[in-house]
Formats: C-alpha cells, structure tokens, sequence
C-alpha cells in the first residue's frame, strides 16, 4: 500500500464523514452516504490492504458521526462485513468491473447488506428503537437510492481523474 492510495482512501473516508454528518435523520436512523465513498475507494483501489483499512477508518467515523441510539458498535460490526463482501463481488465481476451498470448493482447491495448488518447486529447488541421493518423503510431503504445514485454520477468522474493521472489499478481497467 503505497503513500498516494491512503492519500486517495483519506480524502474518500473525509469526504463520507461530511456527508453522514450532514444528512438528517429519519425515525432516529440516518442513511449512510458514507458507504458510497467506501465502495468508490475498494472499486479504485481493490487491494485486501486498502479494503480493511478503509472499512476499519469508515467504522469508526461513521460510529462517531452516528444519530443512532447505541450504533456505534453497529457501524463497527457493520462496516468491515459489507466491504468485504462487496470487494469479494467485485471481484467475482471481474469482465463486468468498470461498467457503470454493474457498478450501480454493487452499491445497491452493498448498501442493502450493510444496512441488514447495522439493524440485525443493533437488533442483539441495543435493540431497535421501532420497528425493524420501519427502520428498514426509513433508512436503508432511501440510503440504497442515495447510494446508488451518488455512485453512477461520481465514478466515471474519479475513473477518469484516475485514468488521466495514471493512478488507476489495473483491476479497474477495462481488459481489451
């Protein structure tokens, strides 16, 4: 892992706590925007390495930025299981990696595991503030949405800063 990757993670991981803090609560659960940065940095720069520190940092800002009555342990939890299953089905899509479809696909089940994962392990370690179905509804629901859009709009934007300035892994090219 070099210097200009943590760099790069960083400036993702701060741009996510900006936008998880900023973001306003619905039936005290908040959607995550800072998954979107999570999942740009793995799709950027899909290294075992990366993956873990991103998830890690990304755990303990979202603990710290969170509206959730005892979510911090929950972001926690949550965070290194939903990066690495979305880095395991990034790669699994290896033909399909750059496309902004599957791209798209991936943030929406990410967004959908990390969410079941936050309100499951909340559910055994808190309890729920309401109903599991209407946290769901409320939160995780417009998070996959938010996400996903984000996502379309910002990738082929860092695809092509990195694609200019040769920082691009070579996973994320496409193989012709």
């Amino acid at each position: 892992m070099n210097t200009k990757n943590i760099v790069i993670l960083a400036l993702l991981a701060g741009i996510g706590v900006v936008l998880h803090a900023i973001m306003p609560a619905f039936l005290t659960i908040k959607p995550d925007m800072m998954l979107a940065m999570m999942f740009l940095g793995i799709i950027l720069i899909p290294e075992i390495k990366s993956v873990m520190l991103l998830s890690i940092v990304t755990g303990v800002l979202s603990a710290l930025t969170t509206g959730f009555p005892g979510g911090q342990i929950p972001n926690i939890i949550d965070k290194p299981i939903t990066a690495l299953v979305f880095f395991g089905l990034f790669l699994a899509l290896k033909k399909y990696q750059s496309s902004l479809i599957s791209v798209g696909i991936l943030t929406a089940v990410g967004t959908l595991i990390s969410g079941s994962v936050f309100l499951s392990s909340a559910y055994f370690i808190v309890g729920l503030p309401g109903p599991f179905t209407a946290l769901f509804v409320a939160g995780v629901l417009p998070a996959i949405a938010l996400n996903t859009v984000i996502m379309v709009i910002l990738y082929p934007i860092a695809q092509s800063i990195f694609k200019r300035t040769k920082k691009i892994s070579s996973a994320s090219v496409v193989q012709k």
